[in-house]
């Protein structure tokens, strides 16, 4: 015997008939349904923003350190500044373009 199973959701009628939210894709036949409860989940304790209040609270309170604004903003300066690596590519078909000008033509 195949055992094939899908969940689907549906909602329980005050008479006893079952509503389901879409159909199932099995074959006719006799079926066997399991019923459970849904449990809503629970709200939140705390929004997103409490918890990063917190987490902040709880990293200074265990001697984590962070940027003040001033680092911050050199940190970004830094970032912006242009990177000799960047210029590498120009760099090498420069140097093989005057070291072969045949093929670069």
């Amino acid at each position: 015997m195949i055992l094939r199973e899908i969940v689907i959701e549906g909602t329980l009628k005050p008479d006893g008939t079952l509503e389901l939210d879409g159909k199932p894709n099995l074959p006719s036949g006799r079926v066997e349904v399991t019923l459970r409860r849904e449990t809503p989940s629970p709200p939140p304790e705390e929004s997103l923003w409490q918890f990063l209040q917190r987490s902040r609270r709880d990293l200074e309170a265990s001697g984590a350190s962070f940027l003040n604004g001033a680092e911050v903003a050199s940190h970004i300066d830094w970032l912006r500044e242009s990177d000799p690596t960047d210029e590498s590519p120009q760099i090498v078909e420069e140097s093989v373009a005057k070291a072969s000008p045949s093929i670069a033509e």
